[in-house]
């Protein structure tokens, strides 16, 4: 029996996420600041309203694995983002604090919290863009968004040599377009190929199998651009 942790749940890729794990019986904490009134009813998942930015919330989460799952997590999916389309000169501090602080500190304080519960074949997926990915094509007004994307495949690969003695591994899947609300707050009106629930049962697998054959891998999943 597998402890997942998926995070940003209420809607999307990490909800059809979490309804995949919890159908295959695994045990599921998931996590966002909006509960979601459909997981909360499914059995084996434990919802947790949480800031990732803010500390105390993260303590939360700490006290649930160490009380309800024993001190044991086995894969950590981190598909929270914050994604804020502006022009760059329009672009303030503020506004590259606030998806960095969800994008990148964020992902920290979740992983550092972790650490401690995961061993051997522990997996841990951040869940990036396209956009954060160098070489592929950028699109304009997504500059706090993709630079953060970036910093966390930059991140994943060093932890994955930090961690590697203690066989946990770190990857990251960098996704094109899946026709999500995030989608369309940055290209409105465009039409994806991929629907949530599809690139769910990817991620899904990934998470469960991929440590087998990657570590400190950035893998891009996207058959169009954007």
């Amino acid at each position: 029996m597998k402890n997942i942790i998926v995070t940003g749940t209420s809607r999307g890729i990490g909800l059809e996420s979490v309804k995949i794990f919890a159908a295959m019986g695994y045990q599921v904490l998931a996590i966002s600041r909006k509960i979601s009134t459909e997981l909360s009813t499914l059995e084996n998942v434990h919802c947790l309203s949480v800031d990732l930015t803010k500390e105390d919330d993260l303590k939360q989460v700490c006290e649930f694995i160490e009380q309800r799952w024993a001190g044991k997590v086995d894969i950590l999916v981190n598909n929270a983002g914050k994604l804020i389309n502006k022009p760059f000169e329009e672009l303030t501090k503020e506004d590259f604090l606030e998806v960095y602080n969800v994008n990148v500190f964020g992902v920290v304080g979740l992983v550092q919290v972790c650490i401690p519960f995961m061993s051997v074949n522990s997996h841990v997926v951040t869940i990036s863009s396209m956009g954060g990915v160098q070489g592929a094509m950028k699109f304009g007004g997504l500059a706090a968004y993709s630079s953060s994307k970036g910093a966390v495949s930059i991140l994943s690969e060093l932890l994955a040599e930090e961690y590697k003695d203690r066989g946990i591994s770190f990857n990251v899947i960098a996704l094109g377009a899946v026709q999500t609300e995030m989608l369309e707050e940055a290209f409105p009106g465009y039409q994806a190929p991929l629907m949530p629930e599809e690139m769910a049962e990817y991620i899904c697998d990934f998470a469960l199998n991929g440590n087998k054959y990657f570590n400190g891998k950035v893998l891009q999943a996207s058959s169009t651009t954007p």
